[in-house]
C-alpha cells in the first residue's frame, strides 16, 4: 500500500508539474496575445488622434487641434515597430502586414497634405482632398485589417482561455484521484493547488475591472469629443449671428447716410441758384439731424463690434495659456474671492460666508482665481434690490479624485429655461439692466473645462443661485505633459 501510495504520489506530482507547465506557457501565449492585441488598438487610436486632429484644424483653422496630430505623428513609428515586433512570426497576421503599412502611410500622408493645404491658405483644397474619400477608403482598409487582427487575437485569447480551464479541470481530477489513496498527500497538494486557484480568479478579475474602466474611459472621451463639437457649432452659429447684426446696421445706416447727403450735395452744388424752399428744407433737416444720427448709430454698431471682438479674443488668449499645476489650497482663493467684493456686500448690509476647511488641489492658480472671481462678481451684480445680499460657499469632496465646490447667493435667481443659456457666449438672462456683453459666465465654463471640470447651475427666481464647480484634484493626471 505504501509502494501504491507512493508511485500514486510520483504520478500525481508529475502530472501536476506538466499541468502546471502547460499553465504557464498559457499563460506566457495569453500575455503575449493580449500585449499584442493593445499594440492592435493602439496603431487604430493613433491614426483616428491624427484623423481628428486634421478635421478640427480644418474646421477652425486653430493649431490647438493639431496637438492629437503631432502626437500621433512622433508616436506612429514607433508603435507600428512594436506591432510588427509583437506579431513576430505569427503566420496568420504576416500576409496583411505589408498592406497595413502602406495604408498608413498614405493615410498620414493625405492627414498631412490636407494640413499644409490648410496652412497654405488653400482651403478650399484641402476641403476637396477630404470629399475625394481617399482618405475614407484608407481608413475603412486599415480599420479593417485591423479589426481582422483583433477577431484573430481573440479567437487564438478564446482557444487559450479554453484550453487553460480544461488543465485546470484534469488538475482537479488529478488531485482527486491522489486523494483517495494518500490522504496526508491530499492535503499539502489541494492546499497548494486551492492557493493557485484563487490567484487565477483574481487575475481575471483584475484583467475584466481593468477591461471595464477602458470601457468607461473610451465612453467619456467620446461623450467629451461629441460635447466639444456641439460647442463649436454653437460657437460658430453665436459668433456669426451677433457680429452680423452691427453689420446689418452700418449697411442700413449708410444707405440713410447716402439719402440723407443727397439734398446737402444738391443744396451745396447750386452754386448760388435758386433752390425750392423744400430742397433747402429737405438739406437742413439733413445736415442737423439725419447725418448725425446715421453717423451715431454707424459709431456705435462698430463699437459693439469691437465689444465683441475683443471678447473672443479674450476667451481665445485664456484657452491658449499653457496651465501650470501647482498646490492651490481653495479656501485661500474663496477668501481672496469674497475679499474683493466685501466693501460692495457690506454697502447693503450684506454678509459673506466661507467657514470651509482647507482643501488642496493641484490645478492651474490664475484660472480658479478668475472662476471663483466671476462667480462673486455676478452674485453682487445681480443682488436682488432691497434686499441684504448673502452669498455663501462650500467645499464637497467627492471620491475618485473629485472635489466639489458651490457658490450661493440669495439675489435674483435664474429662469429654468437660461440654465444653459446663461453659458453660452454673449447670451444675457433676465432683466438687462446691468453692464456687460455676456461673456463671464461663458468665460467660466470654458475656464473650468480647460482644467478637466464643468459648472452646472440650480436656481429659483426671486430666490437665489447655486453655481456647482466640478474640479480635478490633480491637473496632471488629466492633462497631458505637453499641455501643461
Amino acid at each position: 500500500m505504501l509502494g501504491i501510495g507512493v508511485a500514486l504520489l510520483v504520478g500525481m506530482v508529475a502530472t501536476s508539474l506538466w499541468l502546471v507547465q502547460a499553465n504557464n506557457e498559457y499563460s506566457q501565449e495569453t500575455a503575449a496575445l493580449r500585449r499584442l492585441r493593445a499594440s492592435i488598438l493602439d496603431v487604430l487610436t493613433t491614426v483616428q488622434d491624427a484623423e481628428t486632429g486634421q478635421r478640427g484644424f480644418l474646421l477652425t483653422g486653430d493649431e490647438r487641434y493639431l496637438a492629437p496630430y503631432r502626437e500621433a505623428v512622433n508616436t506612429m513609428a514607433a508603435k507600428r515597430a512594436l506591432l510588427v515586433e509583437r506579431i513576430g512570426d505569427r503566420q496568420e497576421y504576416l500576409g496583411d502586414i505589408e498592406g497595413l503599412q502602406a495604408n498608413l502611410d498614405r493615410k498620414l500622408a493625405e492627414i498631412g497634405e490636407g494640413i499644409d493645404l490648410m496652412r497654405a491658405n488653400r482651403t478650399q483644397d484641402a476641403v476637396d482632398l477630404v470629399r475625394r474619400d481617399t482618405g475614407l477608403i484608407y481608413m475603412r482598409e486599415i480599420r479593417e485589417t485591423l479589426n481582422r487582427f483583433q477577431q484573430i487575437t481573440d479567437d487564438h485569447l478564446r482557444i487559450l482561455v479554453a484550453n487553460q480551464l480544461s488543465a485546470a479541470e484534469n488538475l482537479r481530477w488529478v488531485t482527486i484521484v491522489g486523494a483517495v489513496a494518500i490522504t496526508g498527500v491530499l492535503i499539502g497538494a489541494l492546499a497548494l493547488i486551492m492557493k493557485y486557484i484563487r490567484e487565477l480568479m483574481r487575475s481575471r478579475e483584475e484583467v475584466d475591472e481593468l477591461n471595464r474602466g477602458l470601457e468607461e474611459r473610451v465612453d467619456e472621451r467620446t461623450r467629451d469629443l461629441i460635447r466639444a463639437n456641439q460647442e463649436i457649432q454653437r460657437f460658430a452659429y453665436i459668433v456669426t449671428h451677433d457680429l452680423r447684426a452691427p453689420l446689418v446696421n452700418i449697411m442700413g445706416f449708410l444707405s440713410e447716410f447716402d439719402a440723407s447727403l443727397k439734398p446737402v450735395q444738391a443744396y451745396v452744388l447750386a452754386d448760388g441758384a435758386a433752390l425750392p424752399e423744400r430742397d433747402v428744407q429737405d438739406a437742413k433737416t439733413a445736415v442737423k439731424e439725419d447725418l448725425p444720427e446715421a453717423i451715431g448709430f454707424i459709431r456705435s454698431s462698430t463699437r459693439k463690434m469691437d465689444q465683441l471682438i475683443n471678447a473672443i479674443l479674450k476667451i481665445s488668449r485664456d484657452g491658449r495659456r499653457k496651465l501650470q499645476a501647482e498646490k492651490v489650497d481653495i479656501k485661500d482663493l474663496l477668501i481672496a474671492a469674497g475679499a474683493s467684493v466685501q466693501h460692495q456686500v457690506s454697502a447693503v448690509d450684506g454678509s459673506i460666508d466661507i467657514d470651509v476647511p482647507s482643501f488642496t488641489v493641484i490645478s492651474d492658480r490664475i484660472s480658479l482665481d478668475q472662476i471663483l472671481g466671476n462667480l462673486f462678481d455676478n452674485a453682487v451684480k445681480y443682488q436682488m434690490p432691497g434686499r441684504p445680499l448673502k452669498i455663501s460657499a462650500r467645499i464637497l469632496p467627492q471620491g475618485r479624485g473629485i472635489v466639489r465646490i458651490d457658490v450661493s447667493d440669495n439675489g435674483r435667481g435664474i429662469a429654468e429655461d437660461d440654465f444653459e443659456r446663461i453659458f453660452e457666449l454673449f447670451r444675457r438672462a433676465g432683466e438687462q439692466d446691468q453692464q456687460g456683453e455676456g461673456i463671464g459666465l461663458a468665460h467660466v465654463r470654458s475656464l473650468i473645462r480647460n482644467l478637466g471640470g464643468d459648472i452646472t447651475v440650480a436656481s429659483e427666481l426671486g430666490k437665489g443661485s447655486t453655481f456647482h464647480l466640478t474640479l480635478p484634484t490633480d491637473l496632471r493626471k488629466i492633462t497631458r505633459g505637453s499641455d501643461i
